[in-house]
């Protein structure tokens, strides 16, 4: 009762925003993406997504698959109507599946965001960027997913496109992997250096402390915004009504046991309780994608200088109307 009564306001907008649907929808997926194994994620997400349930009425059932692009392609085809994602794949899913940003995870610690890292073993002599862009081709390297932020994007961007160098030329070889199958591989010495994040170390230093004691931080990037949940735009108005409703109070309303209880589950994923977003949560990441083309295209040796100033420019003009787009949106 309080939950409804507290967030009559957003759901009212959420419910003007959202088109109508005429099928009594009962039961929804939920779509998690691939950072660990689908055991480790489930252990920690299926307390939230039962709470979700016996708030909502709806029948909630986790939708796992062995990568990012798989629980995309869900949404895409109307198997997974919400989903947890990175805001490289969240970007994927509001192009190409349907995708709607509607809420923002928020870090348990306070953190106004989240990091990339390159991590290695504690005993490698691999201290910096630079010891791992010697490029001799003698190191293993692990990447993320394709569709990750952390674990591809930021990396290939600052790193790599930022350098002017290739990977496949620049390592002995590539392999992608999720965050936990990388941290993993690197404490092993598997692979020399892998990507990583900030709150995936975090998590790890509880699932496996023996492995996170064999790690060290060799490279951190600038802050990437936090994770945002998304669901399909076609979506019961309904539905969405209830799901905003538990998303935005869970962790805030209730009595004092409720709350504490529903924060241990949020800490359990990391965060604390959730905030309002859209899909302006991904300008800067959209222009951070638009800046790794434009550094690609200058690295091509098989475009002339005249054919790399025309891409070039193209790519600048659409961040300059990105760039002004989020000036518009309001700071939270």
């Amino acid at each position: 009762m309080f939950r409804t009564i507290l967030a009559a306001t957003a759901v009212a907008a959420v419910a003007l925003a959202a088109p109508a649907n005429a099928a009594d929808t009962k039961e929804i997926n939920f779509g998690i993406i691939s950072t660990e194994s689908s055991q480790n994620l489930r252990t920690i997400w299926d307390p939230f997504l039962k709470a979700m349930e016996d708030e909502t009425g709806l029948k909630v059932n986790a939708f796992f698959a062995p990568d990012y692009a798989g629980v995309i392609e869900g949404m895409r085809f109307d198997k997974v109507q919400v989903a947890w994602y990175g805001n490289k794949s969240a970007m994927e899913a509001v192009d190409r599946a349907d995708g709607q940003i509607f809420a923002q995870s928020v870090d348990v610690e306070g953190n106004p965001g989240y990091w990339s890292l390159l991590v290695t073993n504690v005993d490698s002599p691999i201290n910096s960027l630079d010891d791992v862009l010697k490029c001799d081709q003698s190191l293993n390297f692990g990447i993320g997913d394709p569709n990750s932020t952390s674990g591809f994007l930021v990396p290939t961007t600052y790193i790599f496109a930022e350098n002017g160098v290739d990977p496949k030329e620049c390592f002995k070889t590539v392999r992608n992997a999720s965050h936990e199958t990388n941290a993993l591989a690197a404490a092993n010495k598997q692979v020399d250096v892998a990507t990583n994040n900030t709150e995936n170390m975090r998590r790890l230093e509880t699932t496996n402390p023996e492995a996170f004691k064999k790690l060290k931080i060799v490279w951190q990037s600038p802050l990437i915004p936090s994770d945002p949940l998304v669901w399909r735009k076609d979506l019961d108005t309904e539905v969405k009504d209830k799901l905003y409703t538990f998303i935005m109070t869970y962790g805030r309303l209730g009595t004092p046991e409720e709350v504490k209880k529903e924060r241990e589950v949020l800490s359990a994923l990391g965060w604390a309780p959730f905030r309002p977003s859209s899909d302006a949560q991904l300008y800067p990441i959209r222009i951070l994608a638009l800046n790794k083309d434009a550094m690609k295209i200058e690295a091509n040796e098989s475009l002339s200088a005249d054919e790399k100033k025309q891409e070039i420019a193209k790519l600048k003009a659409r961040m300059k109307e990105i760039s002004a787009l989020a000036d518009t949106v309001p700071s939270m």
